[in-house]
């Protein structure tokens, strides 16, 4: 099978509806990743930021913005179609159609989340060290959940069968690389609703 930009597979998927399935799909995960940052926010003096990178229809972002503790959320995906229906979906809220690695933030978060996106890129080694320098506050946390990964063993047939590039690292060299990113405090575990496909990783950026 040919290979697509992981975009515009995820466009094809919004466009039949296939983004509620990742959204349940995801979920379990998901809630868990947002219970680690919600709990980081009890610490902070003020109302957190936070960013979805990978948004699709925007689910994750809806979920930042209805924490007590949440002044600002937005979520940036590199699929037309995703964004489109997130803003259908959610018209007050912040979505922009943004394409990694060359899209520059204008602002810094104190959260970054994103769920089943770093590997699409072609060095998400990279992506991670410009996370800590240019997109998270100091202080900050990012926590990012990855199902395509060596020791995953039913994932490791996904490029092939979705038709797209996907990095495949081992647990060890993911945490590596945030290790060489910068950050610190870092944390990881499998998680997932049926077996423990889901390896989330969260770090923090002290300074």
């Amino acid at each position: 099978m040919s290979r697509r930009p992981a975009t515009e597979v995820f466009h094809d998927w919004a466009l039949i509806g296939k983004d509620e399935g990742m959204e349940r799909g995801h979920a379990f995960a998901v809630n868990e990743m947002l219970e680690f940052l919600f709990k980081q926010a009890e610490d902070m003096p003020d109302k957190f930021s936070a960013i979805d990178v990978g948004c699709g229809n925007g689910w994750v972002v809806r979920l930042l913005k209805s924490h007590s503790a949440c002044g600002y959320a937005e979520g940036i995906d590199g699929a037309s179609a995703m964004i489109e229906k997130a803003k259908t979906i959610d018209p007050d809220g912040y979505y922009s159609k943004c394409l990694l690695p060359e899209f520059e933030p204008s602002r810094k978060y104190d959260f970054l989340h994103s769920m089943e996106f770093l590997y699409y890129l072609d060095n998400p080694q990279n992506m991670l060290k410009v996370f800590f320098e240019q997109w998270i506050q100091p202080q900050g946390w990012a926590v990012i959940g990855i199902d395509h990964y060596l020791e995953n063993e039913e994932s490791l047939t996904w490029p092939e069968h979705v038709g797209v590039n996907m990095t495949t690292l081992s647990i060890n060299q993911w945490l590596e690389a945030w290790g060489a990113a910068g950050f610190s405090n870092i944390k990881h575990w499998q998680t997932g609703k049926k077996s423990a496909e889901t390896l989330i990783i969260a770090g923090q950026k002290l300074s």
